[in-house]
C-alpha cells in the first residue's frame, strides 16, 4: 500500500512502465476462458444426413423427417397442455383451501364477536337490574321516610289536639271571639 502510495506520487515514466506491466501482467477472465474453455462433443444429429440418390427416397426421408418433426410437436405441445392442466388443477386446489381457510377464520372471527357481544349484553343487563333495584330501594327508602315524617308530623299535631271535654268549651269561645282579618 505504501508502494502504491509512492507511486502515485511521483509519477515518473519508469514507475508508469512498471505500472502498467503489473496491469497487463495479471490473466484477465477473458484470457482465463479461453485459454480453460472446453467445447461440447460433437452432436450425432447434425451431419448425419447422407443426401440419397433417388429423388423419391430423398422425398421420402424428408417426408418422414417431417412426421417425426411433427409428432415431436405435437408430444411437445400434449406435454405442455397437460403440465398447464395440472398446475391449473393445483392452482385452484391452492386457491380452495385458501378460501376455506379465510372462510375457517372468518366463521372463528365472527363466533368470537358474537361471544364478545353476548358478554356485553349479559353485563349490560346485569348493570341495567343493578341500576333499577337500586332505584327501586332509593325510592321505598323515599316513600318510608315520606310516610316517617306525616307520621311524626301527625304524633306532633295530635300532642295538640283537643279533649271532647273541651271541645265544646273551644267551639264557643271562637264564635264568641271572632277576630276579624
Amino acid at each position: 500500500m505504501a508502494a502504491l502510495r509512492h507511486l502515485l506520487r511521483s509519477p515518473t515514466t519508469k514507475t508508469l512502465k512498471s505500472f502498467r506491466s503489473l496491469s497487463t501482467s495479471a490473466p484477465s477472465h477473458h484470457n482465463h476462458h479461453q485459454r480453460n474453455h472446453q467445447y461440447l462433443t460433437p452432436n450425432d444429429y447434425i451431419n448425419s444426413w447422407e443426401p440419397p440418390r433417388d429423388p423419391e427416397e430423398a422425398h421420402a426421408r424428408l417426408a418422414q423427417l417431417r412426421r417425426d418433426y411433427a409428432d415431436k410437436v405435437r408430444q411437445a405441445r400434449k406435454d405442455y397442455i397437460e403440465e398447464m392442466e395440472l398446475m391449473r388443477i393445483e392452482k385452484r386446489r391452492q386457491d380452495d383451501a385458501k378460501m376455506e381457510a379465510l372462510r375457517i377464520a372468518n366463521a372463528e372471527r365472527k363466533a368470537a364477536k358474537d361471544a364478545a357481544k353476548k358478554v356485553r349484553a349479559a353485563e349490560r343487563a346485569s348493570k341495567e337490574r343493578a341500576e333499577k333495584l337500586e332505584l327501586w330501594r332509593m325510592r321505598s327508602k323515599q316513600v318510608e321516610e315520606k310516610k316517617k315524617e306525616k307520621n311524626e308530623l301527625m304524633r306532633r299535631k295530635s300532642s295538640m289536639w283537643i279533649d271532647e271535654s273541651e271541645l265544646e268549651k273551644k267551639i264557643l269561645e271562637a264564635i264568641v271571639d271572632t277576630t276579624p282579618l
